[in-house]
């Protein structure tokens, strides 16, 4: 079907720019620069052509579902105080069903809950259903704030793991952090949450996020390995509950092939297992993937429905499980057959949907896994039934429900889960005195890096200004030669170029502009933003190929800085006021700036340059 401005959108798309760097006119061009990758730079006549679309498809979606709701008592999103809660879980996020207030964990409206409580279940019926908030996060994208204290996501974690051991043994602690948030800002709280009453039989470290960055040289993955574990001693963890320390990507599968297998390995099926770290670490992603691995029974899939997975901190406001399978002898050999036939696969011999995804999953991240299942439940082809009332639905409300029989929800039996170790999904632990707290949420969307970090490099004098957006400003103050400045931030935030003395000038003018993208909302969003602090930074270079430090800016991102060898800088770097600055010493990826192209002329940048990705567990051509 044809729709207005869809024409308008693909002309527009053909006639896109591609141009690196736009320049402040001749005069300036050497000193006002704001540096974006190709594929994001910015469209205002398409975003508004998208906008017109969207908008007009939006008003007949809405105009069709008042349609629907004509004689409805409650309109939908309506709460009712005078029905009780539920008792029964959501399914994505683990808060307590209700329909009571819309401000509170949990709601659903109030004539969605009376639908799913009619039939002679009662509160059984909204067993596997999900509240507003996971539903708009899963199909829109868009969040409700909740009245929500971040110390209740510590009461829920910390009265879990207080539980009394079921099984004659304390659980497995499973810690998830981001790598890119190095030094952990939750990890060393940990003694203190875990406490002396907490009977864990271990702590496995977790660092997650790698396929977001690149590789520096080669042995980098061995490098990050060993800050984390160099944070795990600096947090205080004792030397006798830290059984290992892993580096995964839960997004594209990178080793969790052998997470599983060292969890099958060491814990086998002593106990429970649980889920901890900050939010956005990317527990409820890893919850996801475990649950579709070797690691869960095989029919637990069909059963127990996914996290709600979001960049929005706190996403999981209760716990979720799933059953542990447990590893005995025969399904370690059959598990270990599979992963050996599946690692003398080359790419040609994998059926072309594994191809399109394994692709996917390249542009996405720097380093892929191949993530399958041993054991998996055999089914019968289900019959399709067509049902066009659940195809028309507004970005508004729930597709409608068809009044014919709807398919009994799968359980398990009591003998499956009477003995049964669960791994389980906790609330994120909120992060102090960090930058997301401050943002909205489509600022947080920008701000989280989804695909690979492509770093980009610029080399200043004395006298030269780096914005990473308006989050982050690095000042290079006094030095006797040009050092080189890193950024390792996500794909979608600016980075702009200036004078020292035009740089206040630049923020005051454009900060909640489109220069500088983020904060989003002109003036009167940056009325309520906190103003930028500034902290003086003293570096001696170490030499031209390798980097001295990482200046963090909160969780905005991070600025390398790479001089030459006995090199003394002196740096000013700020962030917004309340949130935290860290100097990196060692840095992160020390060889950053080797991955760049030739310098532009006449600029500071130079062009970018994006490693290859690599797949695990797949044999290569050159060795097949």
């Amino acid at each position: 079907m044809h729709r207005p401005g869809w024409a308008l959108l693909a002309r527009l798309a053909r006639a896109r720019p591609w141009a690196v760097a736009q320049r402040r006119g001749a005069a300036a061009r050497d000193e006002e620069e704001r540096f974006v990758f190709l594929e994001y730079e910015p469209q205002p006549e398409l975003e508004a052509a998208r906008s017109e679309a969207v908008a007009a498809e939006h008003r007949r979606g809405l105009a069709a579902g008042r349609e629907r709701r004509a004689g409805v008592a409650v309109p939908p999103g309506r709460p009712d105080p005078a029905v009780p809660p539920s008792g029964v879980s959501c399914s994505g996020c683990g808060a307590e069903l209700q329909c009571r207030d819309g401000a509170e964990p949990g709601f659903v409206p109030a004539d969605k809950y009376r639908s799913l409580t009619e039939g002679p279940g009662g509160v059984a019926g909204l067993r596997g259903a999900v509240c507003q908030r996971c539903w708009l996060l899963a199909h829109h994208g868009r969040a409700l704030r909740l009245r929500l204290p971040p110390e209740q996501h510590r009461q829920v974690v910390s009265a879990a793991l207080r539980r009394p051991s079921r099984h004659g043994r304390g659980p497995l602690l499973l810690y998830l952090l981001d790598v890119l948030e190095l030094p952990d800002p939750v990890l060393p709280q940990l003694p203190a949450l875990l406490g002396p009453d907490v009977p864990a039989a271990g702590l496995l470290v977790v660092g997650n996020k790698v396929d977001l960055l690149p590789a520096d040289s080669p042995g980098h993955l061995g490098r990050l390995r060993q800050r984390l574990e160099a944070a795990c001693v600096q947090a205080g963890l004792r030397r006798g509950l830290l059984v290992d320390v892993r580096l995964v990507s839960a997004r594209t599968g990178f080793g969790l092939e052998g997470l599983v297998s060292r969890l099958q390995r060491s814990w086998k099926c002593a106990g429970d297992v649980y889920l901890l770290g900050a939010t956005n670490s990317g527990k409820s992603t890893l919850f996801n993937a475990l649950l579709r691995s070797d690691y869960c029974k095989s029919r637990a899939p069909d059963v127990v429905d996914r996290a709600t997975v979001s960049p929005w901190p706190g996403t999981t406001l209760n716990l979720l499980k799933f059953p542990i399978i447990n590893p005995t002898c025969d399904r370690i050999f059959r598990r270990q057959e599979r992963l050996k036939e599946e690692a003398l696969k080359t790419e040609d011999q994998l059926s072309s949907e594994e191809k399109q995804y394994l692709n996917r999953l390249k542009k996405q991240g720097y380093v892929v896994g191949r993530v399958g299942r041993t054991f998996q439940r055999q089914k019968s082809s289900p019959l399709i039934e067509f049902d066009p009332d659940m195809l028309s639905y507004s970005i508004d409300e729930d597709p409608s429900h068809s009044h014919r029989k709807s398919k009994e929800r799968e359980e398990f039996t009591y003998n499956e889960v009477k003995d049964a170790r669960w791994c389980f999904d906790t609330p994120g632990i909120a992060k102090e005195n960090c930058v997301l707290n401050l943002l909205t949420e489509k600022e947080v969307k920008l701000v989280m890096p989804t695909k690979a970090i492509i770093p980009r490099t610029f080399i200043l004098k004395p006298g030269m200004v780096l914005f990473l957006a308006a989050l982050g400003r690095v000042d290079y103050l006094q030095g006797e030669k040009p050092a080189w400045f890193s950024v390792v931030a996500s794909n979608l935030l600016p980075v702009h170029i200036s004078t020292l003395s035009n740089a206040d000038a630049v923020y005051e003018k454009h900060a909640g502009q489109e220069l500088l993208k983020v904060p989003v909302g002109g003036k009167e969003r940056m009325k309520e933003f906190p103003p930028l602090v500034p902290q003086d930074i003293t570096l001696k270079g170490v030499g031209t190929t390798e980097a001295v430090a990482d200046i963090k800016l909160s969780s905005a991102g991070w600025v390398t800085v790479t001089a030459h060898k006995e090199e003394e800088l002196l740096l000013r770097a700020y962030t917004p006021r309340g949130t935290d600055l860290v100097v990196r010493e060692p840095p992160l990826l020390p060889y950053i700036s080797s991955i760049r192209g030739a310098r532009i002329a006449g600029s500071a940048a130079y062009r970018t340059k994006k490693p290859p990705s690599l797949v695990e567990n797949l044999k290569t051509m050159e060795n097949s």
